[in-house]
């Protein structure tokens, strides 16, 4: 890296990119240059898939971590529930934002789309299949398809037997620990990547979405940025302030790096190591964040399990002239709250949308119709889910009086992505600083 880009601080680097993609996209766009649309595409779907490509041993070697740790956190299990209980909570208001908005502005009233040509996505998701699909057949062959929630499972599984062999099993928890560091370091390589991914994803957006794609989702789109918005900048804030007794300003000035990335990469398990970084470094202890935010990285989706499939599933159902009654909506809520995990922290969440949809009997080439414009809708959803995973354990540690809160003031003062500013001997995430 330049000697001169090295004392840009991340954030300016990730703002560079962005820009640079958008005049690239249109450029391409106008002069109809498909070497350049092309160009950007494969630049930033293979920033894309570095990330998937960390995230099998990512998932499993600290989920396992994460779950041993808690035999050195007091009220271990109370702690696990009042995280399960602030996730259902504060899904439960993101859902209802959703349907709340999705019938004030009847996002698919008028739309004119040809119905007749849609078709259901070719990944899709019921209650059956989320089920049986938890339990892999094959503990290798999850790692092979990057089943996510499978490879969840099985770190739970393995963690919680780790937890209960006790010091027979240290040999293997060290290797874990050892795994994850490494796989941590390589993935902050990646991350530090992300300039030029946001280049190439956004450039790539602009200039294959051009407004007349847009046009008939313009109220669809915007509904779900304006849910997302309500839910970032109303409801955390209040659950901040409210709950936890916070500042909402110091939260996202700590916070904001991962969201930023989260945007960016569309990713909340690309995200993870920035997440629990940021966590920390709004001073929740390390033990319970290396438990809270790996969970939350694979199972708390406010963007793509609350407010999406709420707005989605009110769209369907206009376009195709069905009626939803009082039920309907209680079942929208009922499927965010508990089946958020489906959407498993990969990119896109057309699993969760076709599970909302086929419990509602609504029609599954629905989703078709949102496919085309589903990388512009995940940004913000994305966004959304990392910074209710990381305001979650925060709001919990400040409730159980565990939360430095000098740490909590002092957040945002410091370049996140660039280890190389605080000296190996003082840092609090355990992980090796990345040469700059």
């Amino acid at each position: 890296m330049p000697a001169a880009l090295r004392k840009v601080p991340f954030s300016v680097q990730i703002l560079l990119g962005l820009v640079l993609g958008v005049a690239l996209g249109f450029l391409a766009r106008a002069n109809d240059l498909s070497w350049l649309t092309s160009t950007l595409d494969t630049v930033g779907g293979l920033f894309v898939q570095l990330l998937k490509l960390a995230v099998p041993p990512l998932v499993f070697t600290a989920i396992v971590v994460s779950v041993v740790s808690l035999r050195g956190v007091a009220n271990a299990a109370r702690l696990a529930l009042k995280t399960l209980l602030w996730f259902g909570i504060t899904a439960l208001v993101a859902v209802s934002v959703g349907i709340g908005l999705g019938l004030l502005t009847n996002p698919g009233r008028g739309v004119t789309l040809d119905v007749a040509g849609a078709a259901a996505p070719k990944k899709t998701g019921s209650w059956t299949d989320f089920l049986t699909g938890i339990v892999p057949t094959n503990p290798v062959g999850a790692f092979v398809e990057g089943n996510v929630l499978q490879i969840v499972f099985l770190a739970l599984v393995v963690g919680a037997a780790a937890l209960l062999v006790g010091e027979k099993a240290e040999p293997f928890v060290a290797l874990n620990r050892s795994l994850l560091e490494i796989v941590q370091k390589a993935l902050w390589w990646v991350i530090r990547l992300a300039p030029i991914g946001t280049l190439g994803l956004i450039g790539n957006a602009i200039a294959s979405y051009g407004w007349d794609l847009l046009a008939p989702l313009a109220k669809f789109t915007t509904a779900v940025y304006v849910g997302c918005a309500i839910v970032l900048l109303v409801v955390y804030p209040v659950v901040l302030l409210a709950a936890g007794r916070l500042n909402p300003v110091r939260f996202y000035a700590g916070a904001w790096p991962a969201i930023e990335l989260a945007f960016v990469s569309r990713s909340s398990v690309g995200t993870m190591p920035v997440t629990q970084r940021a966590v920390e470094r709004l001073g929740v202890p390390r033990e319970y964040a290396s438990f809270a935010v790996p969970f939350g990285a694979t199972t708390k989706m406010d963007g793509c399990a609350a407010i999406y499939p709420a707005l989605a599933a009110i769209f369907v159902a206009q376009v195709f002239g069905i009626h939803l009654g009082v039920t309907d909506y209680l079942l929208i809520a009922f499927v965010s709250v508990v089946g958020s995990a489906a959407t498993a922290g990969l990119t896109g969440a057309i699993v969760m949308l076709t599970l909302t949809l086929s419990t509602l009997g609504l029609p599954l080439a629905g989703a078709g119709l949102l496919l085309a414009i589903d990388p512009i809708l995940d940004m913000i959803r994305t966004a959304t889910n990392v910074a209710g995973q990381a305001l979650v354990p925060t709001v919990v540690a400040a409730r159980e009086g565990t939360l430095d809160r000098t740490a909590y003031d002092a957040a945002g003062r410091r370049d996140l992505i660039d280890p190389a500013q605080e000296p190996a001997a003082t840092r609090q995430d355990g992980l090796t600083p990345v040469p700059a």
